[in-house]
Parts: C-alpha cells; sequence; structure tokens
C-alpha cells in the first residue's frame, strides 16, 4: 500500500516510524521550517528532522498553502493510495482529499465525537475525564467530523499531565493506525458516522487559558496545572505573606485534603510549613514553581528565599 504521511509534530513520530517499517511510505507532508524560541532560530519540523536521518530517500513536502497546483501535482505523482495525518497543524483542502485512491485517514488523539479540534489532550485532563484514547477516522472537510473506522481507549491516571498523556496516547497511535490499514486493505473497514450527542470542541491554547484564576476551586486549578504542563505552564500572580504580589508559574501542585485556609489568592504556610496557594474552594498544595525571571525550583526552596 502506498501511502503519504502528514504530520508534523513529535507525537506522530511513533506513527511515521510504523508506516516506515510496514508500508510504503512514498512521501512526507510537513509544516515549512519556522523560526522559534526566544532567538527565533529556524528550525525544521520534527516528523522532517526524523525522516531525514531514518529514511533521506523519501521525497519531503512543505507548501505553504495546500492548493497549490504544483505540489498537487508533485504528490498525485507518487500515485499514493491512501493519505494518513496526525497532528499536522492544517487542515487539507477537498483538493488533497480526492488524491489518494482509497482514503484519507486521521489519528485523533481524543474519543471522539468528544474533544475535536486541536487540544484534545489538555482537553481531557481539563475536564476530569477519566479515559481518552485514539480515534482513527476518514477525513472530511469538517474539522473531525469524519466517519470513525475504528478506537483505542485508555484510562487517564489521576496524576497524568499532558506531556505524559501525550507519550501514551503516541505510543498507542501506531497500533491503532495499524489495524485501521489492515482492514482497509483487507475492505473490511467500517465508516461508521460519529454519535450526534456528546459533541464537545476544544480551545486553543493561549496565555489566558494558562492563566490560574484563585476564585475557581482548587480541584479546577489542579487540573489546569496538569493540562498546562509542560507547556505553556499555568501561571498567575499571588499575594505572599508580606503582601506583596508575585507572578508564578507553578508546574506541580495537589489539591491539599486539610482544611487549612487563607484569603483567597494568597500564598501561607501550613503548620508543617507547606506551601499552599487559597483557592475560590479549597487550597493547593504546591510542589514545584518558577518566580518570574528565576529559576524553576521546588515549593520549599521557594519558601526559604521568599518567605522566610
Amino acid at each position: 500500500m502506498r501511502l503519504v504521511f502528514a504530520g508534523t509534530s513529535d507525537i506522530a513520530l511513533p506513527s511515521l516510524q510504523r508506516l516506515i517499517d510496514r508500508y510504503e511510505l512514498v512521501g512526507l507532508l510537513t509544516q515549512p521550517d519556522r523560526a522559534v524560541g526566544r532567538h527565533q532560530v529556524v528550525a525544521a519540523p520534527p516528523t522532517k528532522e526524523f525522516l531525514q536521518q531514518h529514511s533521506p530517500a523519501i521525497p519531503i513536502f512543505q507548501p505553504e498553502h495546500l492548493n497549490d497546483p504544483l505540489f498537487l501535482e508533485k504528490l498525485g505523482s507518487l500515485r499514493p493510495e491512501v493519505i494518513v495525518t496526525m497532528s499536522y497543524g492544517k487542515i487539507l483542502p477537498p483538493s488533497l482529499l480526492a488524491l489518494p485512491s482509497i482514503a484519507c485517514l486521521n489519528i485523533h488523539t481524543s474519543l471522539l465525537p468528544r474533544h475535536r479540534g486541536a487540544t484534545p489532550i489538555q482537553a481531557a485532563i481539563l475536564n476530569g475525564d477519566t479515559e481518552t484514547g485514539v480515534t482513527i477516522m476518514h477525513m472530511a472537510e469538517g474539522l473531525d467530523t469524519g466517519d470513525m473506522v475504528l478506537q483505542k481507549t485508555i484510562s487517564i491516571a489521576t496524576q497524568e499531565t499532558t506531556g505524559s498523556l501525550t507519550q501514551r496516547l503516541a505510543q498507542l497511535a501506531p497500533e491503532a493506525i495499524s489495524e485501521a490499514l489492515e482492514l482497509l486493505q483487507e475492505g473490511r473497514a467500517l465508516r461508521q458516522p460519529q454519535p450526534s450527542e456528546g459533541i464537545t470542541l476544544t480551545q486553543r491554547l493561549t496565555r489566558a487559558v494558562a492563566t490560574l484564576d484563585p476564585k475557581r476551586s482548587a480541584v479546577e486549578l489542579e487540573r489546569l496545572i496538569r493540562a498546562m504542563y509542560p507547556k505553556p505552564a499555568a501561571h498567575g500572580a499571588f499575594v505572599l505573606p508580606s503582601g506583596r504580589s508575585m507572578a508564578l508559574k507553578i508546574f506541580s501542585a495537589s489539591v491539599d485534603p486539610s482544611s487549612f485556609q487563607g484569603e483567597i489568592g494568597s500564598l501561607f504556610l501550613s503548620p508543617n510549613r507547606e506551601l499552599l496557594l487559597a483557592c475560590g474552594q479549597g487550597s493547593l498544595l504546591l510542589h514545584e514553581v518558577q518566580p518570574e525571571g528565576r529559576v524553576r525550583m521546588t515549593a520549599s526552596a521557594f519558601i526559604d528565599g521568599y518567605i522566610n
């Protein structure tokens, strides 16, 4: 089976490797090289770097515009039977969806129709879901609206972060796409319409989304901290015992089981000298933080440096 893979970020790498190992991968479609980081150094997408290291003979396409006639002609000349996408970053237009002779399949990291959109992993943690998974679906013009081929489910651990859950789903995806492609080859791949109930849409990650509002409950904020880890990291401005306000990133925290409560938005110490943040309902026990302009540190180091 002749395949083109469309993917950009790290989560797509295990699936890319599986397609290289088991199928005839004839091309990679990925985002153009971009300037990244504080110093705006131009860097290639992870999938491009991976392919150049492991299978440099496979052609790589990085079009700015997917309807570019020259790009479509070159990709079409590869005669792909299936296009597989995962974390590509662009919606494929009808001209591209029509290229493969068999199907366009997408690997989506949620149990559709729940959490359609670009941030399904963060959304699952934010909403307190107990399970998530991978959906293989036929691509359509809408946002993650296509018919489903199959789903694989995993549980979400109590202390799961976006980082850890991303790694687990990245390892589940190759199993799911392999099974779907085998069904497709055998003519047994079902096209199951997505349920009309239970549809949710994810939100784009912005600085505002990652802001900790202490008026919310400790349970909600603990989920937000895990959902925003490792990037962009949850943050907020809180009041020290001295009365001074301080901007702080919080990388790790848990809901405090005790009944200690300070003024909402304030940082205070428990009788055991643990660092707590008073919330609208309950308190957060902080484990790892970073003051603005400073290095990341444990809560005990923060207490020694800023509260003592």
